[in-house]
């Protein structure tokens, strides 16, 4: 019988935090591709676009102005998905099968910078470190607010993520109710803690209890058993390709040296380095096929932060959350090749073809200098 080979065969991944499979199939890397060839992202913007909705001084859609902000800005969303309270009562269900739940909330967009033409990766890491600040501050004022059980940042890089404006900008959507995706992550979290006898030295969650997260990071950084996933790291966070990857080249971002369940637990170290990783991150991003590389990252933690009283924060025996950075990006083999998510992965199951390993090699391999800051002259960062 012929020894299982990863990297070769066909085989299957649980990826504990959904309770999801997904097929890995990296013989089909080999495969001719005749299908969609996507249009380059463009990588000489302006610095400033009279006609941006998000530039600063301009008028957006909605008729309100911007202000000629300096750093960050952030605004109530013209055409927020969700709407604030008071709501309306749901109808009586006409079936069982069919019910409805109103949903109250509001959705606010944080501008990164006032240059038209920056992104994540070529910003300062002070403008990182502003921007880290700003979605902490709209966290805690939103998740303060009656009725919200939920806050989500998140940001849509690229055209084919569906960004509709390419000033470098991010969101954060309030919601009367925990969507799906991070319920189904927490409620994975809180099976772990309750469940699970955990042995290793890794970070316990609060009350002592064993925290799926803090396991899979000590595992995927101290053994050495581990097969390559880990991307980059700096003194608190590290960045790498989960054994459970799904996008071609997604990365998640975890805290590694302790458990931290929100942004708001971080401390001033944690924020500064965690700045430097979120710019490493999404450098290499760029360099892989030397392009502005879409993605959608969105930040997973608390549902909302804890009660504060007398400048301390109140937690409680049920908060098992990790706070974590989920990066998926679509490109898959060039700057105008993406994975589609569709057949197979649509009735079925997700599948990828390149292997977690070999992605992670692939952007350990990537320069850290962004490539439109190479050679004589080049000029593109904020400072």
């Amino acid at each position: 019988m012929t020894e299982f080979d990863p990297t070769t065969h066909p085989h299957r991944r649980l990826n504990p935090l959904t309770n999801q499979h997904i097929l890995v199939s990296p013989h089909r890397t080999k495969r001719p591709w005749l299908g969609q060839i996507e249009a380059a992202q463009p990588s000489d913007l302006p610095k400033y676009d009279p006609g941006c909705y998000l530039c600063p001084g301009n008028t957006r859609a909605g008729g309100k102005k911007n202000d000629a902000y300096e750093s960050t800005m952030v605004f109530e969303n013209d055409y927020s998905a969700v709407l604030p309270p008071p709501g309306p009562i749901a109808p009586p269900s006409l079936h069982p099968l069919l019910t409805v739940e109103p949903v109250q909330g509001g959705c606010d967009v944080v501008c990164f910078h006032p240059r038209h033409d920056l992104s994540l990766p070529t910003l300062s890491l002070p403008d990182v470190e502003k921007i880290i600040e700003t979605w902490m501050q709209v966290y805690l004022k939103r998740g303060k607010e009656t009725g919200i059980q939920y806050v989500q940042i998140f940001e849509n890089k690229g055209a084919i993520m569906g960004c509709s404006n390419p000033h470098p900008h991010s969101q954060v959507w309030s919601l009367s109710t925990v969507p799906t995706l991070p319920a189904n992550e927490l409620a994975s979290l809180k099976r772990y803690a309750s469940s699970t006898s955990v042995a290793s030295k890794a970070p316990k969650g609060p009350h002592g209890h064993p925290c799926l997260l803090c396991e899979y990071v000590h595992y995927e950084f101290f053994m050495p058993e581990n097969e390559g996933r880990v991307v980059i790291k700096n003194d608190h966070w590290v960045a790498l390709v989960p054994w459970w990857a799904y996008w071609p080249f997604e990365v998640m971002v975890l805290p590694y040296q302790r458990h931290i369940s929100s942004l708001c637990h971080l401390n001033v170290a944690e924020k500064t380095s965690f700045a430097d990783i979120m710019s490493r991150v999404t450098k290499r991003y760029d360099n892989l096929f030397s392009c502005s590389f879409a993605y959608a990252m969105g930040i997973h933690q608390r549902p909302v932060p804890p009660r504060e009283e007398g400048g301390t924060l109140l937690e409680d025996e049920d908060d098992v959350a990790h706070l974590h950075v989920h990066f998926e990006p679509p490109l898959l083999r060039s700057a105008s090749v993406r994975k589609f998510c569709a057949g197979f992965e649509v009735m079925a199951e997700h599948q990828r073809d390149l292997t977690p390993e070999q992605a992670a090699q692939r952007l350990r391999d990537c320069s850290e200098v962004h490539y439109l800051m190479r050679g004589e002259g080049a000029v593109l960062h904020s400072q």
